[in-house]
């Protein structure tokens, strides 16, 4: 571990959500709390033109939302409902979203956001109402390279983490594309096949469409050490425990995700 990481770890104390209930990839326990995912965030100060649209987002840094009662997300401002989403989600986590955009009326006050949602497809983007989620900025990000087998942790724009991983089997492919920490779960078995932990994304199997929950994907552990660095996997990304075990306290729910070919 290099001094940015040991100096990150001992500044950063995070909650730990903990899941009630079968996953596709981890059993959690019982008791359940939030994550924080730093501080509110403010459009801008001054006079917007209403209706106009914002992007979120730069280099080094994302925006999150947590929803804070149950709301439907739409195609389109008003339009078609998309999905109807709790506070907690199956797993008795809090639901998040990784925000895109910010549809502002004229106090620059966000009416709307544009947000990426937990479903199928992959990537799907809809429209939440501004006041049913609380938004915080997010300055972690992860980039998974399938070819490589590779994992790069990000923190502020710079690289904290590099380690090979294990993706998906040529017939059981980890998904291409941009994703988000969807879900933080603990495992009850720290021993088996999904080591202590798991960082739920926000991305389905293309081929296990009849899994539990519809196939998600997750970042998690490993009993099997050796598959490190193959593409041996039903989809998911393998880490060797010991680093889930530093990287799951620092890495916040709406934690931007891509994956490259």
């Amino acid at each position: 571990m290099d001094a940015v990481h040991r100096l990150y770890l001992a500044l950063v104390v995070l909650a730990v959500a903990l899941a009630a209930g079968a996953t596709a990839w981890t059993r959690g326990h019982s008791s359940q709390r939030r994550d924080r995912i730093a501080r509110p965030f403010v459009v801008q100060a001054g006079k917007c033109a209403p209706g106009s649209t914002i992007r979120l987002g730069r280099p080094g840094v994302a925006f999150a939302g947590v929803v804070r009662r149950r709301l439907a997300a739409y195609r389109e401002p008003g339009g078609r409902v998309l999905g109807r989403f709790d506070r907690l989600n199956v797993n008795r986590v809090p639901t998040v979203f990784a925000i895109r955009a910010a549809v502002v009326d004229r106090n620059c006050r966000a009416s709307w956001y544009r947000v990426q949602l937990p479903i199928r497809p992959n990537g799907v983007v809809g429209y939440v109402r501004g006041p049913a989620v609380e938004v915080g900025r997010v300055r972690t990000r992860i980039e998974v390279d399938v070819s490589r087998r590779r994992l790069t942790y990000f923190r502020g724009g710079r690289v904290v983490l590099r380690t090979p991983v294990a993706v998906g089997a040529p017939a059981t492919p980890t998904p291409i594309g941009r994703f988000y920490i969807n879900q933080r779960l603990t495992t009850t078995d720290r021993s088996g096949p999904y080591g202590p932990a798991a960082l739920g994304i926000s991305a389905f199997s293309n081929v296990f469409t009849g899994w539990a929950q519809g196939g998600p994907i997750a970042i998690h552990g490993t009993n099997a050490p050796q598959s490190i660095g193959h593409a041996v996997s039903d989809g998911c990304i393998r880490i060797r425990n010991r680093l889930l075990e530093q990287l799951f306290p620092v890495t916040l729910a709406g934690t931007p995700v891509t994956v490259h070919p």
